[in-house]
This record gives structure tokens, C-alpha cells and sequence, in this order.
């Protein structure tokens, strides 16, 4: 199949296409991205405070994934100092709700504890 005129192929991880899914797939496997999604979904968040949301995650690190997505654009940088979530980064986090819901469900029925999260194994 011939490469489309104007079409633009990202370099992504594990995949030599480039295709869409494959590209938002890399983006969000890489350490913090989806915590620092998930965090921002009700609120805009400081530096800092996003730092702290994320269990003290390096600064390096989380300071990449914020410029990572915000070239993505789902997250901006607001007047006001905090990231935030773009109508995209909004649109992103609502798909993501229907797999929380089962998560939640799936907690409460796994029948191994190391499957029902790290808050069960603490609480024993």
C-alpha cells in the first residue's frame, strides 16, 4: 500500500508503521503517562501538586511526560501556572472510564489478593 501524500509517520516503539493506535499505544506505556492523565482528569494541577499525585514521581520524568503530552495535545499548560487537560485529553480520559468501572468490579471479585491491588496486600 502506497504512503498517502501529506501523511506524517511518527517514530513509535515496537512498531514500524507509525499507524495511529500504535502511536497513542506508545504514548501512554511509557512510565507515569497514565497516571499523570488520570490525576488531571477533574482538575488542573500544579507542578507540584501533580508531583505529589503521582507518589513523588522524579521531576525529570514527570517534566517529559508533561511535554509529551502536551505535543500530543491533551494536556496544556493553563494561565494560571497549572496542566490541565485539553478537550482532547478530556475526550482520552472519558474513554479510559468504562475500563476503570471494570477494574473496579474486578477487584472486588478477583479471588487473589495480589490481583485486587497493592491496597489489599498493605491492609494485611
Amino acid at each position: 500500500m502506497a504512503k498517502q501524500a501529506g501523511s506524517t509517520t511518527r517514530n513509535v516503539r515496537g512498531s514500524r508503521t507509525g499507524r495511529p493506535i500504535m502511536a497513542l499505544l506508545d504514548l501512554l506505556g511509557r512510565r507515569w503517562t497514565l497516571r499523570i492523565l488520570w490525576e488531571l482528569r477533574e482538575d488542573p494541577l500544579t507542578s507540584r501538586a501533580l508531583r505529589t499525585a503521582c507518589d513523588e514521581a522524579s521531576p525529570t520524568v514527570l517534566q517529559a511526560r508533561l511535554d509529551d503530552l502536551r505535543e500530543a495535545g491533551f494536556v496544556e499548560l493553563g494561565e494560571g501556572g497549572g496542566y490541565g487537560l485539553t478537550p482532547l485529553g478530556r475526550d482520552l480520559c472519558e474513554t479510559f472510564m468504562p475500563l476503570h468501572r471494570f477494574a473496579e468490579r474486578w477487584k472486588g471479585s478477583s479471588p487473589s489478593p495480589r490481583k485486587r491491588g497493592r491496597d489489599e496486600l498493605r491492609s494485611r
